[in-house]
């Protein structure tokens, strides 16, 4: 049998505020296989992020386990990517600077830095860009800037925290397109957490549905969509049908995190 490339196996994570223990993920299983796109989609505080956090070995302490090809994640490992919500790019920095410089931590010769830099932002829509600065640039472009960026030491996990929230509607579409044919081409397994439910469809093999808090899976939606995809099919009848059927599942766990900020004002 094929080995996942990620095997979550009831994980856990426990916080200790001031107002007592709070359990943000709880019991939370699933396999995911080499080259597939799921998309994490939950109300807020349902523990999406932290989930993430201890995947890309950012949190470290946690009950249950999490391996990579078969093997324990413990830290920040060179085969997982992270791109995150908040703007990451270096301003003094062009957009080929950007994207070489963990390749120039790493100790990569200029010439050959330089050269992986350009097929980069190449990669991903931004030849002719190479030597603009990240004010000169849009929110869209400067998160390409960032994706590519990531890319450059070829991490074989991508896991990306709302990289499109800042954006406006056509652009994060747009971008969503660019991110899966990116996938498509490196067959890189890919872990997206969303709010947008058409983002989670139009992108995803699958769709992970999670509990308002504690966070735990509620379910899993296999979107059964044609490849290569595009934002032209979100206005076919079966998108239409999936959107629904996440909503239906969502509302519920939506509203109670709803109730829980209203009875906290009062």
């Amino acid at each position: 049998m094929m080995v996942p490339a990620l095997r979550i196996t009831r994980v856990s994570k426990h916080f200790d505020t001031a107002k007592g223990r709070v359990t943000a993920v709880e019991d939370v299983s699933l396999d995911i296989m080499q080259g597939e796109f799921i998309s994490i989609i939950g109300p807020s505080g349902c523990g999406k992020s932290t989930l993430m956090n201890m995947v890309g070995g950012l949190l470290t302490e946690y009950d249950g386990e999490i391996l990579l090809d078969g093997k324990k994640v413990s830290g920040c490992q060179p085969e997982i990517g992270m791109v995150f919500q908040e703007e990451s790019t270096f301003p003094w920095r062009t957009a080929i600077e950007n994207v070489a410089f963990p390749l120039e931590a790493a100790g990569l010769p200029r010439d050959k830095r330089v050269a992986r830099a350009r097929d980069l932002l190449d990669l991903v829509g931004l030849s002719g860009f190479e030597n603009h600065y990240p004010a000169e640039l849009s929110g869209g472009m400067r998160q390409r800037i960032a994706i590519a960026r990531t890319l450059a030491f070829e991490p074989r996990i991508l896991l990306m925290d709302e990289p499109f929230a800042a954006l406006d509607e056509q652009t994060r579409m747009l971008l969503g397109d660019k991110v899966v044919q990116i996938q498509q081409q490196l067959k890189q397994t890919t872990l997206l957490i969303t709010h947008n439910i058409s983002e989670a469809v139009a992108l995803s093999d699958r769709v992970l549905i999670m509990t308002f808090r504690p966070g735990r899976i509620k379910r899993v939606l296999d979107i059964d969509l044609p490849r290569p995809r595009s934002s032209e099919m979100m206005g076919s009848e079966k998108f239409a049908s999936y959107v629904a059927e996440i909503w239906r599942d969502l509302r519920e766990e939506a509203s109670k995190g709803l109730q829980e900020s209203e009875a906290a004002a009062r």
